[in-house]
């Protein structure tokens, strides 16, 4: 009874969560659903507590990429990158469907996928509309891309820390066995949305009319940017947590952008969608009460079942399986679980990369898989912007088992 009455809540939280009845914001949901399991004693306030706290790098580290975009977008860092790619398309919705989803590519691999959400898609608004294009193939190649590339680097995606927890690979390592199968998913992923999105990227981009100039504090805002994809870099090969630094890197720009425009920071910090954060905390809260639903001990039972079959079988099962399941109850709870059954099984390494390529990839099914995804779909709908869960899933029906195949065989 008391494991059916937690799953039931998740699943309901997360339902809402996407359907938003009477507009009611995301993080409503997900944080009446996280109250109720602690108010119906189903999660101790202890276990709540603990998991929150768990959540303080996650916490930080969107923080610190939130201010850092609103600061890009009061200073003017959006319109300018916007008037790059509209300029360097030259008439063609082609070729800025590639460069979009080239730089989406860039900024996951670099910034994480959840980077590619906040940053990157306010600025592929300013760009599709400067240009007078049709937005949906531009706006779901920010979304697909963010989870495609997202295991091309250790820190392209906060759930490849989750799977591996602390024995995460050193990069050589990681590179060797999971390069080839990034790049698989990243050019399936493009080629596949090209394909579906053919007849809009065939309408012609507006031209340029007036340079857009990036103002001094511009500048600044946008050296923010660059100064928090390096501290990610060397945090990771460091072995530092990556979200101090993000935030550190974003106070460090307000500083820097209030001695030319005073009125900045305060903007942006009254900008930024801060209930995103309650929206984690209680989405940690909900993987607790999975956790003690018994989700951890079913993912440890699929593992030593799997280890008896053979790697080629075992890779493609495995893969197909977490994919699936991130998508019914998004990927963190699914990459917790099959993070602390991976360190208490007997498995192979590549079963520990499939699972890994399903828990990044899997979640371009639907918009629930991801929390990049959920945070793009909220960015979509501050601006204004609409992309259903349904034209979502159509899309993500051919793109995600495409490139999950294609990334699998790439997987040695």
């Amino acid at each position: 009874m008391i494991v059916a009455s937690i799953w039931i809540i998740f699943l309901a939280s997360i339902l809402l969560m996407l359907l938003r009845p009477r507009s009611i914001p995301e993080w409503v949901w997900i944080a009446s659903g996280a109250i109720l399991l602690v108010a119906t004693r189903l999660v101790p306030v202890s276990s709540a507590l603990h998991a929150v706290r768990q959540g303080v790098d996650v916490y930080l580290f969107l923080a610190g990429m939130m201010i850092l975009a609103e600061l890009a977008r009061e200073e003017g860092v959006f319109d300018w990158v916007a008037e790059i790619a509209v300029r360097h398309a030259r008439g063609s919705s082609s070729r800025l469907f590639f460069l979009i989803y080239l730089s989406g590519t860039v900024v996951t691999a670099l910034l994480s996928n959840d980077a590619t959400a906040v940053v990157l898609t306010p600025a592929v608004l300013a760009a599709v509309r400067r240009a007078r294009v049709h937005p949906r193939p531009h706006l779901l190649a920010c979304a697909l891309v963010a989870n495609a590339a997202s295991f091309l680097l250790p820190i392209s995606n906060p759930a490849n820390l989750v799977v591996f927890q602390s024995h995460l690979p050193p990069l050589g390592s990681w590179l060797r066995a999971l390069l080839l199968p990034a790049l698989a998913a990243v050019a399936a992923t493009f080629l596949c949305l090209q394909l579906i999105e053919r007849r809009e990227l065939a309408e012609p981009v507006a031209s340029v009319q007036q340079p857009c100039r990036l103002p001094p504090a511009g500048r600044i805002a946008l050296l923010g940017i660059l100064i928090a994809a390096a501290a990610l870099l060397i945090s990771s090969g460091l072995g530092i947590s990556l979200g101090a630094p993000t935030f550190g890197a974003a106070l460090l720009a307000m500083v820097l952008v209030a001695t030319i425009d005073r009125s900045a920071p305060r903007t942006a910090l009254r900008q930024v969608s801060w209930s995103i954060l309650p929206l984690v905390a209680g989405l940690f809260v909900l993987v607790s009460a999975l956790d003690r639903a018994g989700l951890t001990q079913m993912a440890r039972a699929a593992l030593q079942w799997l280890a008896r079959t053979p790697d080629g079988t075992g890779k493609f099962v495995s893969a197909f399986s977490v994919a699936l399941l991130s998508n019914g109850m998004n990927n963190l709870p699914v990459g917790l679980a099959a993070g602390s059954a991976l360190h208490q099984v007997a498995h192979s390494a590549v079963i520990a990369h499939a699972v890994l390529i399903g828990v990044d990839l899997g979640p371009n099914l639907s918009v629930t898989g991801s929390l990049a995804t959920i945070l793009w779909l909220i960015a979509l709908r501050r601006e204004d912007e609409e992309i259903t869960a349904w034209q979502f899933l159509k899309v993500g029906f051919i793109v995600m088992p495409v490139s999950l195949v294609l990334a699998l065989l790439a997987l040695r």
